[in-house]
């Protein structure tokens, strides 16, 4: 991988570039933990039984081909809209541009409301035992109000709450070698398929949904345009962070399958806490929960950072409409776009359980990442004039694949639900328009009007 050097000056943005590199990184990272591991290594275990590395293992080398994608394309155009914005460049199609982008849209806020109804669940009731989606609903309110403060208020609080869930996962990994130290705990489950399960299978169905604790990648090009030097910033930040998570959640999968059997981690929606009880080691509940909490709170926080950014980003390209790109004057945040995504994931978290919302995301990431590898082919002879990264060719060629081989594997109740929101993302695309044309045909006669009462 190099790094193309032509010289030149790079887009200018309405947002403020406050994002330096470690604040970068740690979006990153926090993104990725928070919006895995602790919610669902418990479905995994549906898939895998005990062997929870291997799926881990798998989904982590097939996101870094599509993050290789990524590093190229967002250094090349650093605009918000993502994945949308390469699309259009790409295939010269508003309506592929338009699909692309809402699948990222779509995906970003069905996993905030999983991320959601998973904080509501057993890590909450460690404290307080309320119904779940009254207290998703709030939650998802007071993500907005955060959200809608400021771009470096929210990656601040990012910072201290990825620093707490990345202790939470360290304290995993301790207790339970703490745990197998004084002769507890049981190693022969790492190897350890469901009965009668074919292994290579398992493995590939269980990468389908532990893909989904490593899509941070995408969140983060749809904030590119407030990022400091992206083309140093960004490459570097992404592969350290997803690196990293890889290594925490392997280590923390083979931990889980250690301190308890798959079937006793199936059956709670806060399976670490429950892999922490199991140790005996003395750490209270209540404190592991709350740095689970956190921890899914973070990932809802910088899931919905990334939707109101795309959202303004698809509407700056007049793919939505233009009332979404409004900007607050002081706090530069696009206020609009964040109140619009969080009234759609609040309505999400009436629909779906968990593993099913955690399945349509990967479903819709999947067609926005195999049109982003197919777009860094397709764009090679489209020629920039500042520095970019480059990846290898080989990479976007096996990250098509991959994402081809990803999509073999989802369920026909996942294609639904994926096709229903996709659906209702073309009638939005064919309503927004039929609305500029008609407003362009009324500025159009207005001019005429005048021009003839003039004359």
């Amino acid at each position: 991988m190099t790094i193309d050097t032509e010289a030149g000056a790079e887009s200018p943005t309405r947002l403020r570039k406050a994002v330096t590199g470690p604040l970068l990184f740690a979006f990153i990272l926090g993104d990725v933990l928070g919006a895995g591991i602790y919610a669902l290594m418990g479905v995994l275990s549906e898939k895998v039984g005990g062997m929870l590395w291997a799926p881990l293992l798998l989904a982590l080398l097939l996101a870094l081909l599509t993050a290789g994608s990524y590093a190229e394309l967002v250094t090349k155009y650093p605009r918000a809209g993502g994945a949308a914005v390469f699309a259009e460049r790409a295939f010269r199609s508003p309506l592929v541009a338009f699909l692309v982008g809402f699948s990222m849209l779509a995906a970003g806020v069905t996993s905030a409301a999983g991320l959601s109804i998973a904080f509501a669940g057993d890590y909450l009731s460690t404290f307080i035992d309320l119904p779940t989606i009254p207290v998703a609903i709030v939650f998802l309110a007071i993500v907005a109000a955060l959200n809608a403060r400021g771009i470096r208020e929210s990656l601040g609080a990012n910072l201290v709450m990825t620093a707490i869930e990345l202790s939470g996962l360290v304290i995993v990994i301790v207790v339970v070698a703490v745990f197998l130290g004084g002769g507890g705990g049981d190693v022969s489950r790492l190897a350890e398929a469901p009965e009668g399960s074919n292994v290579a299978v398992a493995v590939l169905a269980g990468a389908v949904i532990a893909y989904y604790s490593f899509v941070g990648f995408e969140t983060s090009a749809n904030m590119i345009e407030e990022v400091k030097n992206p083309r140093r910033t960004y490459p570097r930040a992404l592969f350290a962070s997803l690196l990293t998570a890889g290594v925490v959640y392997l280590l923390v999968g083979m931990a889980s399958s250690i301190a308890l059997p798959a079937s006793e981690l199936q059956e709670s929606t806060g399976p670490l806490l429950a892999v922490v009880e199991a140790t005996g080691v003395n750490i209270p509940s209540w404190l592991f929960s709350l740095i689970a909490l956190i921890a899914v709170a973070n990932g809802a926080l910088l899931t919905m950072i990334m939707v109101s950014r795309l959202t303004y980003g698809m509407a700056e390209q007049r793919l939505l409409p233009s009332a979404l790109a409004r900007v607050l004057p002081k706090r530069k945040t696009p206020w609009v776009a964040i109140l619009t995504t969080t009234l759609v994931a609040m309505g999400l978290t009436l629909v779906g359980d968990l593993e099913t919302l955690a399945n349509t995301v990967v479903l819709l990431l999947l067609f926005v990442f195999l049109s982003a590898n197919v777009s860094v082919l397709v764009l090679r002879r489209d020629k920039v004039e500042h520095d970019h990264f480059r990846v290898w060719t080989a990479i976007p060629v096996l990250g098509i694949a991959s994402c081809i081989l990803l999509l073999t594997q989802q369920p026909p109740l996942v294609w639904l639900f994926g096709g229903i929101l996709l659906a209702a993302g073309a009638v939005l695309y064919a309503v927004t328009r039929w609305s500029r044309r008609r407003s362009e045909k009324d500025a159009t006669a207005h001019n005429e009007k005048e021009n003839h009462e003039h004359a």
